[in-house]
């Protein structure tokens, strides 16, 4: 049944709380989780939760509750009563009336420096305290990869140091000689809580790195996943190549173990590696920063990789031309994936051991548990380098990525050549394209990666090594690779409907991911005037219109939906070739999971009020 909004029965008009500050009142309000109190205007009351919509002079808005909120007139009467009781005025008048000569004089000097001095205290007091808000709120600005004001909270730290230096050191000759009157009690105490606002100053400057949420199941989760994750990859290659690779065939008969392993498959994997490596140092592409670290400092990267798959595009075609047969990868494609794991491997214990001695600052938020397999798994350093080539940087988009394009055209050579085709399959054609069209999107797009949570808080350790080196270029084309054993025949419009739901999916996610871009670099950008958001404490705001309006993860839900279009060309005999999608839909929604964990802990209530307005996190009116 629905009401106007002036249809209110005067029974339940009685029963309305009473709103003790009206809207557009000034008020003082205080700053969540401190002892601090700003001017705010009152913009609204909810009198479901009682809670009032208030707007800082920044522009922030929050919600309070009432106990949270003061006038400004219970501020201004404490400030004239202390101020009129004030002891040095009191002990003036005294000195006056019992010593009118040279000696009151010197008295009335002193009270007044004393007036002085305690001016100046409570300045620096409210100082700290503003130098406190901000190194709480640099603090979450780090922990998420955000620009802080370092040098700002830096130079305030010592002007506090430089003004509580002499009041300690006479303190520490009081307490020595015991020289302390009665009256002076008082303002021992006013030191003493002064030096106990520097310590704490100290002690949020230097945050302990420890982490202390686990992910994966902890220690004993990511032991596991260390076997289980090159397991998952071989059970799956060896299934492509059943005459029959449905699951109820478990296990699969097992090749000998000398036949896993070849030296100069390996040396071929280490020259495509190091191939890559070179194009990575060409002094080609713009040079640009990362996001702060926690020193303050930004780490500089060159984004080139665009140009490298060109080269090695070139590199390819110069093969083939040579008669280069590239159908080599798939003859050997297990000992390529078992070269792989293994050079992921050694390279996770280099990072390791180098990670051991690396500076506590320089280590990475998420693996830094003090638990030997966990920071082994997750990665113990941020941002490994040797000299300026920056391992995870360099995996993250280079070796894997491109090389699973490079897999992708061989399988599609191999299937040409066993089944004696002039022309690769329209199945074929379509996974080699829809996959092309995303390598070269993150290729073009490279930068946006330095945003990414891989970059920004996740170590360099197995999970990415084996991740980017492995997972992605072996499992990622195992659509290809089943059709090279399984051909399986489309027609036009199927295709065509393939076709038009991947198209559906790239615009999703690609525009998401522009508009989101767009917005962090200007929100104040003419263009993007349409776009409403809700301004936060730290100065970002969250969309709740386009796509960012529609689902919390529209990004999310187009990668589905590509991934969808990739395993649809291959039919539906096997539910093998929807690995990607199941797999994909899984780790999706753990990353959403994380991402939420994250949000909630920086934006707190301008959070809650953007999961109100956008309730659904990836697949709209599901979930």
């Amino acid at each position: 049944m629905k009401f106007c909004r002036h249809e209110i029965s005067w029974g339940s008009f009685w029963k309305m709380p009473n709103r003790r500050f009206a809207d557009g009142e000034v008020v003082m309000g205080r700053w969540p989780g401190s002892v601090l109190y700003y001017e705010v205007q009152v913009t609204g009351y909810n009198d479901v939760t009682h809670l009032y919509t208030v707007k800082y002079k920044d522009g922030t808005e929050l919600e309070l509750k009432e106990s949270d909120i003061r006038s400004q007139s219970s501020f201004k009467h404490r400030k004239s009563q202390s101020s009129s009781s004030s002891p040095s005025r009191r002990s003036a008048s005294r000195s006056r009336s019992r010593s009118p000569g040279r000696p009151a004089k010197g008295r009335r000097r002193s009270s007044s420096q004393s007036r002085e001095r305690k001016d100046d205290k409570k300045k620096t007091i409210q100082e700290t305290n503003l130098v406190l808000l901000k190194l709480n709120e640099n603090n979450t600005r780090r922990y998420n990869g955000e620009p802080d004001s370092t040098e700002r909270n830096d130079t305030s730290c010592k002007t506090l140091e430089q003004k509580f230096k002499p009041d300690l050191e006479i303190e520490r000759m009081l307490d020595q000689y015991s020289l302390h009157p009665r009256k002076e009690e008082k303002k021992k105490e006013e030191i003493y809580s002064e030096k106990k606002i520097f310590e704490t100053v100290k002690t949020i400057e230097k945050p302990s790195p420890k982490t202390k949420e686990l992910e994966f199941g902890g220690r004993i989760g990511t032991f596991a996943m260390i076997f289980f994750l090159p397991a998952t990859v071989f059970y799956l290659l060896l299934m492509c190549k059943q005459d029959d690779p449905s699951l109820m065939n478990f296990p699969p008969p097992l090749p000998a173990l000398e036949s896993l392993w070849e030296t100069r498959v390996f040396g071929v994997f280490l020259l495509w590696f190091f191939f890559q490596a070179l194009f990575y140092l060409l002094p080609i592409g713009k040079v640009v920063e990362g996001l702060p670290l926690s020193n303050g400092r930004k780490l500089q990267y060159r984004i080139n990789g665009f140009y490298a798959f060109v080269f090695t595009a070139a590199a390819i075609g110069a093969l083939l031309y040579f008669q280069f047969e590239l159908h080599y990868l798939y003859d050997h494609f297990m000992q390529f994936a078992v070269s792989a794991a293994a050079f992921s491997m050694g390279l996770s214990i280099y990072l390791y051991v180098r990670s051991l001695k690396t500076p506590e600052e320089d280590l990475a938020p998420g693996g830094n548990s003090g638990y030997l397999v966990y920071d082994f798994f997750i990665g113990h350093e941020l941002n490994p380098r040797i000299g300026s080539f920056d391992l995870k940087y360099f995996c993250e988009l280079r070796p894997g990525l491109i090389g699973w394009v490079v897999i992708n055209l061989a399988m599609l050579l191999a299937e040409m050549k066993i089944h004696n085709q002039s022309m690769p399959s329209l199945s074929m054609i379509l996974v080699n394209s829809f996959q092309l069209l995303y390598v070269v999107d993150a290729l073009w797009n490279e930068e946006a990666v330095l945003t990414t949570m891989d970059i920004t808080h996740d170590g360099f350790g197995f999970m990415l090594a084996f991740g980017d080196l492995v997972w992605v270029p072996f499992v990622y084309s195992l659509q290809a690779f089943y059709l090279v054993s399984h051909p399986t025949a489309i027609s036009w419009p199927v295709a065509s409907a393939i076709t038009l739901l991947n198209c559906i999916g790239y615009y999703i996610f690609r525009s998401a991911n522009s508009q989101k871009n767009k917005f962090r670099r200007n929100p104040a950008d003419p263009k993007l005037a349409y776009l409403k958001y809700i301004p936060t404490a730290t100065g970002k705001g969250l969309l709740v219109t386009g796509w960012w309006g529609f689902v919390r993860h529209p990004n999310y839900l187009g990668d589905i939906i590509m991934a969808l279009a990739w395993s649809l060309p291959c039919g539906f005999n096997h539910i093998l070739p929807y690995f990607y999608v199941i797999y994909f839909i899984c780790l999706l929604i753990h990353r959403e999971a994380r991402d939420e964990h994250h949000c909630k802990k920086k934006y707190g209530l301008a959070w809650e009020r953007y999961c109100q307005r956008v309730p659904y996190r990836i697949f709209p009116y599901i979930y």
